[in-house]
């Protein structure tokens, strides 16, 4: 299985971008990782918030196949702790998915036909942050999850 990690807009900050990636690295320890980036969209200040949300809903159903397994980070998702995490996500390993793709928004969130798309929504928190940090949360708690699975000692209960 591949997890790949489809991210509207890039990362600035030199320092988030260089704990990101250093997450990434640990998780390929594990199993094939991938991060897609779909650059901000021309002129969206020119477009509302639903148009914003359609042009980037079409960007990233491009980068999908149809036998993707599709989960939103959603605010309104599923909320997991990281002990409950690692075993939702040895259960998708379970199902021999070959394409487990996450999915985090433009601001504004996703586009209906997105939603209709997900078999899944995981919510990090009730908290709202920044898309930049949801990256670095996101592969951390992956990591975690794979920590979890093969017994290291990087999480402590």
């Amino acid at each position: 299985m591949t997890i790949t990690l489809i991210c509207i807009g890039k990362t600035n900050d030199k320092a988030l971008k260089t704990l990101v990636q250093d997450y990434e690295k640990r998780i390929l320890h594990f199993i094939k990782f991938k991060v897609e980036v779909i650059p901000d969209l021309k002129n969206r200040k020119k477009l509302s918030e639903e148009e914003q949300k359609i042009e980037e809903g079409k960007l990233i159903l491009a980068k999908l196949k149809a036998s993707d397994f599709l989960v939103l980070l959603d605010e309104n998702g599923k909320e997991f702790n990281s002990v409950a995490y690692a075993k939702w996500m040895q259960k998708q390993l379970n199902k021999g998915l070959k394409n487990l793709v996450f999915v985090i928004g433009g601001p504004y969130g996703f586009s209906e036909a997105i939603y209709q798309a997900s078999k899944s929504k995981i919510a990090l928190s009730q908290m709202t942050f920044s898309h930049q940090m949801v990256r670095l949360f996101f592969t951390e708690q992956t990591y975690r999850a794979f920590s979890i699975l093969n017994n290291l000692p990087y999480h402590h209960q």
